[in-house]
């Protein structure tokens, strides 16, 4: 499976962006999804995690209440709503994929990445 991040940008603190990961192929719906990020100088952290179906979700506790992540195998994408943003947030985001049924929480999980899209919330 191929993944495809969008939807970053520049927000200001207390704001809201939705990215999406859209991925190519027919077995969308065979991958567990997850969301990681990366700050400048740190190394990538795991973000949220959503089961095959949707059914099951997780996160990181520093995004917990703030984050939502959703998927739609009709449409081979998967979503990471983040509201009330705050300055630590900024990082580049990646969309993953890992074959199984378990929630995955560590980057070694993950057997495929999308490219990653910046976002920057500015105080």
């Amino acid at each position: 499976v191929q993944l495809q991040a969008s939807g970053g940008g520049l927000v200001q603190a207390g704001g809201s962006l939705r990215l999406s990961c859209a991925a190519s192929g027919r077995t969308f719906g065979s991958y567990s999804l997850g969301w990681f990020r990366q700050a400048p100088g740190k190394e990538r952290e795991f973000v949220s995690a959503i089961s095959l179906s949707g059914r099951s979700t997780d996160y990181a506790d520093s995004v917990k209440g703030r984050f939502t992540i959703s998927r739609e195998n009709a449409k081979n994408t998967a979503y990471l709503q983040m509201n009330s943003l705050k300055p630590e947030d900024t990082a580049v985001y990646y969309c993953a994929a890992k074959v199984g049924i378990r929630l995955g929480y560590e980057v070694d999980d993950y057997g495929y990445w999308g490219q990653g899209t910046l976002v920057t919330v500015s105080s």
